[in-house]
């Protein structure tokens, strides 16, 4: 996953071979299907963004992010992420089934690819150094009020919730901060409102609410039903 060092006899040296982590964009598909020390390779690759090979120090490519897929239905030969790791991913999104429509276009596409490939009509949408000036605008250029900042920290009462045994983290509240300053410039605006903050805080907080084991096994209710609660009842600022 994050590479090796080999022995080159001829040379006398041992050779850094980089593995595939070393890229600007890692798609991890079906992540819980690795073994824990795969899925642990990217403990210090997601937050450090950098490796350590056999001691050495390589720092990954910039920009650098990991998008993954869970399979949500079949446990068999799964291993569940363990806290640590789900609580450095930004966000989580379930998808769900295409609607009725949706579906029969992906019928309609996978009958054009069978005579046309249009993979090879595609082309970059943006290269990463526009991907780089982009996030320095958000993290620089994008006002954030102190009752926003208080709005955002009021979601650190979930940890005080008898249902949980892990609230949102610091980490996870920076995350909340982060996206919604995106939210903010996806919106046209270079300062962020409530409702940026209130409209992405199931994806970015629901995977990180650990609940107490007992209704973690009846499976009734989820971490982002708990921060959709939350939403719902915090007060907001006006």
């Amino acid at each position: 996953m994050i590479g090796t060092k080999v022995w080159r006899p001829g040379e006398g040296w041992f050779e850094v071979m980089r593995g595939p982590l070393f890229a600007n964009f890692v798609l991890a598909d079906e992540i819980n299907r690795a073994p824990p020390k795969t899925q642990a390779a990217l403990l210090e690759a997601m937050e450090e963004l950098q490796v350590t090979i056999e001691g050495e120090t390589q720092r990954l490519p910039s920009p650098f992010m990991v998008i993954s897929t869970q399979n949500p239905i079949e446990y068999e030969g799964t291993y569940p992420l363990p806290e640590a790791q789900l609580d450095r991913f930004m966000m989580k999104l379930s998808l769900g089934y295409p609607s009725e429509d949706e579906e029969l276009e992906l019928l309609r596409r996978r009958m054009a690819w069978m005579t046309d490939d249009p993979t090879d009509k595609a082309s970059p949408a943006t290269s990463p150094g526009e991907l780089e000036g982009i996030r320095a605008f958000i993290e620089g250029g994008v006002k954030v009020s102190d009752d926003v900042l208080r709005y955002i920290l009021s979601f650190r009462s979930i940890r005080d919730d008898d249902r949980v045994a892990a609230g949102p983290s610091p980490r996870g509240l920076m995350s909340l901060l982060r996206v919604a300053r995106a939210m903010a410039v996806i919106d046209g605006r270079n300062y962020v409102v409530p409702d940026d903050v209130k409209s992405i805080a199931p994806d970015v907080l629901g995977h990180r609410i650990i609940l107490r084991p007992e209704l973690a096994i009846e499976g009734e209710v989820t971490g982002r039903d708990i921060v959709l609660e939350y939403v719902s009842k915090l007060p907001v600022p006006k």
